[in-house]
């Protein structure tokens, strides 16, 4: 994987150091209840309603000292900021047309001996009725658990909720994920 903000040796200990700053005048508090958070994940990020989620999901991964990478749409890569967001851990995702999204990262799992991908499984910033199941397979296929993340804006808290294993039954893992987001709010 291409080097990125988390791997950039100043930088990386300057916007840890600015990032649990930022968390703790701000109000907010960083969870995790996993003891360890295992080398490879597909770190399912939800709910995702604004923006602001990159900048939060960043800071909490910094304080968490977890070196991940995102998905987001092609037109946020484009000149000239395209170079940023990959540096920032953005891989793009072309959402109008099959690209084989799901087989080329379970092949990128496969390659790499530490890999953390953050995926909001609504797919968009919208309010949809139906998550995206690319997430679940990459899981599966990859044979990585899901680290189920969260980001709750009323109650100023984000971080880990649980490392979740897939079973291969998509609609009842579903449910549980599902069940597991259910208190939390976007902004």
């Amino acid at each position: 994987m291409p080097k990125t903000i988390f791997t950039t040796p100043i930088i990386s200990h300057l916007l840890y150091g600015i990032s649990v700053l930022v968390l703790k005048l701000t109000g907010w508090q960083v969870v995790t209840n996993t003891h360890k958070t295992p080398e490879k994940a597909v770190f399912v990020a939800a709910p995702h309603t604004t923006n602001w989620d990159l900048p939060y999901a960043l800071m909490l991964a910094f304080k968490l000292k977890l070196p991940i990478y995102w998905m987001g749409k092609t037109s946020i890569f484009r000149f000239p900021f395209g170079g940023l967001m990959r540096w920032l851990g953005g891989i793009p995702v072309e959402r109008t047309r099959s690209t084989n999204l799901v087989d080329t990262m379970i092949d990128r799992f496969k390659a790499e001996k530490q890999l953390l991908i953050v995926i909001a499984p609504e797919g968009t910033r919208k309010k949809v009725s139906e998550w995206k199941s690319g997430f679940y397979h990459i899981a599966c296929g990859a044979n990585v658990p899901l680290l189920l993340g969260f980001i709750d804006y009323p109650n100023k808290r984000g971080g880990i909720g649980l490392v979740f294993q897939a079973s291969g039954d998509y609609d009842k893992d579903l449910k549980e994920i599902k069940a597991f987001y259910a208190p939390f709010k976007g902004k």
